[in-house]
């Protein structure tokens, strides 16, 4: 039976909708601060994982650990600086994703833990590690795209909007020639160093 029916299921779907819920709630919440009413109109200003799920995506989590919730719904124009604000919400879901792997490698590596609650946090610590890093990829509809077309002059952010709608069948064909691997694991490995320095820093 495959991995993803076992036991590690009833760890691994709380971890995933915390990490998914977190990361959507914070592009949802910096685009309102930025002074966008829209992600709240259309019901994404809500910590309920179940607005925030895209079928596909957590398919795609759910068997390959690499993934993508239904995006944020924002309208730039609401932005006093568009610029700045696309960038800044489209970075606040990987932000989001990072800060939760700190926390929970924080505790781990405090050893007040033990038993489920140890795995959990392993898990929760996994899935956040890989989405901080997964999402910064530049193929819409990961946030990296969306860093992109806040960086890039707005004549370029044509491109992106054409590739938009082949992103998700262009991801899934990366993970399953394992091009997603060779692309992430070291960036994965050097982020995983990053934070251990960083909560070496407190412990």
């Amino acid at each position: 039976m495959p991995a993803f029916f076992g036991p590690e299921m009833l760890l691994r779907i709380p971890a995933l909708l915390i990490a998914i819920t977190v990361h959507e709630y914070s592009h949802a919440i910096t685009s309102q601060m930025f002074g966008d009413p829209t992600p709240r109109w259309s019901g994404r200003l809500t910590l309920n994982p179940f607005a925030h799920l895209d079928p596909i995506g957590l398919l795609m989590l759910w068997i390959f650990r690499f993934g993508w919730a239904k995006p944020v719904p924002v309208n730039p124009f609401y932005y006093k600086n568009r610029k700045l604000g696309l960038t800044a919400v489209a970075f606040a879901g990987p932000l989001s994703n990072f800060l939760l792997a700190f926390i929970s490698f924080f505790i781990l590596k405090l050893g007040i833990t033990e038993g489920i609650l140890e795995s959990f946090l392993y898990v929760l610590f996994s899935y956040n590690l890989i989405l901080s890093v997964f999402n910064l990829i530049p193929i819409p509809p990961l946030d990296g795209s969306k860093i992109l077309m806040g960086i890039m002059p707005g004549a370029n952010n044509e491109f992106f909007y054409k590739l938009e709608q082949f992103g998700p069948f262009i991801l899934i064909l990366l993970v399953y020639f394992n091009v997603i691997d060779i692309i992430l694991n070291p960036l994965i490995s050097l982020v995983y160093k990053l934070l251990s320095t960083m909560v070496g820093i407190f412990i």
